[in-house]
């Protein structure tokens, strides 16, 4: 049975750990592509105010953009998961996959209709969903157990949210301002192409022994993934949470310069808020799971996350409380590495983590990251921008009980309860 094979926080791997200096460097280097990753990804939601009224589109509009990167994210996520735990040629396909994700931000400035920029994200999402399954299965499997979740948790958030949460609003809109929106794609595709040359000279392709590797058991199906009750568990608070981020990234800026009154430099430096938070965040949250357990925190940091759809409704005053409730709401986003990396790959073989997790960040975009944008923009079409926000609302609050079915994998804290 699957669910009996040795998991990630017990079996070794099936070739030797490198030095603490590369292990840093590998961390570091796949957190910046990440980051270069999530800029291009973030940029149409920041430009948006700018792009909406240029191309004329409507609410419904702008949440079959967000769909369709989340449903072609999803796809690859899952597929190219796959791919690279049978053939082991992960190095390779995420520089090829950062090169095309640098193209299509290109294709996205010289868009001139609605369905040029849907294409364009489409395309985009083809190219980005198979980075973050590969990144974290290279960590998982060169960083110790002891320092995973704080390994995982830097790789996967801390570049994204330092350049695509915190500079990406304020880097985009003032060149959108000063220049137009066409000419802020163009910027954020070239720094993929530096990213893509980094980790092709410095990143060494993991050479498994195939014995070993061919005696773990065959491939994980779907059926065999979701008996693994964590898996499953995981999947669907991805779902709620991907959603959350997705209807967030999609309809806030658009909240607080149309319904709240705030210009396009406030709403960038709000929004930027949410990236410092994370970028935190990023260290802190994952650090804590690795000494009280991953559960816990899951559990608490969703409920805290309902703070910042009620601050953006109902506090008003000084933007700078409202930037206050931003930063301490977003303390969420720290759970995504868990739920979506962690927890997953502490939860079955590690020679399924790039596939297990494949399937995680694949239904979180595909039910959650493609249904919620559309779903939320045809209810702010129908009730106004506030209605996303409670649907941001409501998914913490289930995200934050379906965590409480978890089982603890954290290694410490099981260590502690022997």
């Amino acid at each position: 049975m699957i669910a009996a094979a040795p998991t990630a926080a017990t079996a070794l791997p099936d070739h030797p750990r490198r030095s603490a200096g590369y292990q840093v460097m590998l961390v570091g280097l796949l957190s910046l592509n990440f980051g270069i990753l999530f800029f291009d990804r973030n940029a149409l939601n920041f430009l948006m105010p700018f792009v909406q009224p240029d191309l004329g589109l409507s609410n419904t509009q702008v949440g079959l953009l967000a769909s369709a990167l989340s449903l072609s994210w999803a796809i690859a996520s899952f597929v190219v998961g796959r791919v690279s735990d049978r053939t082991g040629k992960r190095k390779s396909i995420i520089v090829a996959a950062t090169l095309a994700f640098s193209l299509c931000s290109f294709i996205s400035g010289i868009a001139s209709s609605f369905l040029m920029l849907f294409g364009a994200r489409l395309l985009m999402g083809f190219a980005e969903g198979g980075v973050l399954p590969i990144s974290q299965s290279l960590t998982a499997d060169e960083v110790a157990p002891e320092r995973r979740g704080v390994a995982m948790g830097v790789m996967q958030n801390f570049g994204s949210n330092l350049l695509g949460s915190t500079a990406a609003p304020l880097l985009l809109v003032a060149i959108a301002t000063a220049w137009g929106w066409r000419h802020a794609f163009f910027v954020a595709a070239a720094p993929g192409l530096i990213a893509a040359a980094l980790i092709w000279i410095f990143v060494k392709e993991q050479r498994r022994d195939p014995v070993a590797h061919a005696a773990r058991g065959a491939r994980m199906t779907l059926m065999q993934a979701f008996a693994v009750r964590n898996i499953l568990l995981c999947s669907l608070i991805a779902i709620l949470l991907v959603a959350y981020l997705v209807v967030c990234w999609a309809f806030m800026p658009l909240f607080l310069t149309q319904q709240r009154g705030y210009d396009p430099e406030t709403m960038g430096w709000l929004m930027a808020t949410l990236g410092i938070s994370a970028g935190i965040g990023s260290f802190v949250v994952p650090g804590l799971s690795d000494i009280v357990g991953r559960k816990p925190v899951m559990v608490i940091a969703p409920l805290i996350g309902v703070i910042l759809p009620l601050g953006a409704l109902y506090l008003h005053g000084s933007a700078w409380l409202l930037a206050a409730v931003f930063f301490f709401g977003w303390a969420l986003n720290g759970i995504f590495p868990l739920f979506m990396a962690t927890v997953p790959a502490e939860s079955v073989d590690p020679r399924h983590t790039a596939t297990v997790l494949g399937l995680v960040m694949g239904m979180g975009e595909v039910l959650g990251g493609v249904l919620s944008p559309f779903g939320a923009g045809a209810a702010a079409d129908a009730w106004g921008l506030e209605a996303p926000l409670w649907i941001m609302l409501g998914l913490c609050v289930v995200a934050g009980l379906l965590a409480l079915g978890l089982e603890e994998t954290a290694p410490r804290a099981r260590r502690e309860r022997i």
